[in-house]
């Protein structure tokens, strides 16, 4: 009678646990990126291996009452090469929000909108070529923030970061962008949209990005400009990029100035399976004041 007993149990108990799993899905995550890679930093060089913005993380979503639906992320970065301990895992985006016909309000930790805003256009984004490498201002992800993002008008959304003080001696910020277009170019031909902060974290910034889909070919071009609130002294830059696609293959271009520096990127991708690809890049930096800087890898990514 025991076991019986048992085995009923279990059965209810797995019933509950596939019922609470159907009435809010959860999706885990993640990215496993790694490359060695030859640097020359100005002062010499070395061989390193870099874990390129890896990430582990989970996230859902479940339909109320009243056409609103409930979301959710939580995300972290791990480094897969050299940190160790709690160096070894930090925060990423991580938020709650709630969506339904008005759009959606997000609470939490989250990447900017001026951020987001450029992420498509960026082909070396989280690599040694990423736009943020060249000393662009707006890189941000903010915590204690309130996002609201509107709903498509003729493709056309808005969305606004509000980052509140926090404490006495905190400062709140805002960031506003416009969209238009599909950022994955498939409902579009193009994405474009502007982007501007006010006064975060010492800076104004200003960026505007277009990028369309032509046959094999995707192009696109970032406008950047960036003030010093203390200062006054401000810089401008710009950043175009291009992508080919051809079988198993993504041939990959970038180059990007800031005032007198410049930063150009050659990379290919060759996709192994549907998560997994190889690749490699070669990205050069040239400073007006500071040393020259070189990177030679070649890596592995898998998603799940």
């Amino acid at each position: 009678m025991n076991f019986k007993h048992s085995l009923v149990a279990l059965a209810l108990s797995s019933s509950v646990l596939v019922f609470s799993v159907a009435a809010d899905p959860i999706t885990v995550y993640g990215k496993a990126n790694i490359s060695a890679q030859m640097t020359d930093d100005g002062e010499g060089s070395f061989s390193e291996l870099k874990s390129n913005a890896s990430r582990f993380g989970a996230k859902g979503d479940l339909a109320l009452d009243n056409g609103l639906t409930v979301f959710y992320q939580v995300e972290w970065g791990v480094d897969l090469a050299d940190a160790s301990g709690s160096d070894n895992i930090k925060s990423r985006d991580q938020y709650l929000g709630i969506k339904g016909d008005f759009g959606s309000v997000i609470v939490g930790r989250k990447n900017s909108g001026l951020k987001n805003l450029s992420k498509p256009v960026d082909t070396m984004n989280d690599y040694e070529g990423d736009l943020k490498g060249l000393g662009w201002k707006g890189e941000n992800r903010f915590s204690d923030s309130v996002t609201y993002i509107s709903p498509s008008l003729n493709g056309f959304s808005v969305e606004l970061n509000y980052a509140v003080e926090d404490s006495k001696e905190g400062d709140s910020s805002l960031t506003s962008a416009v969209y238009y277009g599909d950022t994955k170019l498939k409902k579009s031909k193009w994405f474009a949209g502007v982007a501007m902060e006010s006064d975060v974290k010492g800076y104004d910034v200003q960026r505007a990005v277009a990028q369309t889909k032509l046959g094999a070919w995707v192009l696109g071009v970032v406008a950047h400009s960036q003030e010093s609130v203390a200062t006054g002294d401000s810089d401008s830059g710009l950043a175009l990029s291009s992508q080919y696609s051809v079988n198993a293959w993504k041939l990959k271009a970038q180059y990007q100035t800031l005032e007198d520096d410049n930063s150009f990127s050659l990379g290919a991708d060759y996709k192994l399976g549907k998560s997994t690809k190889a690749y490699a890049f070669y990205t050069s930096r040239d400073f007006d004041v500071n040393e020259d800087q070189s990177w030679l890898a070649v890596g592995l990514e898998h998603k799940f």
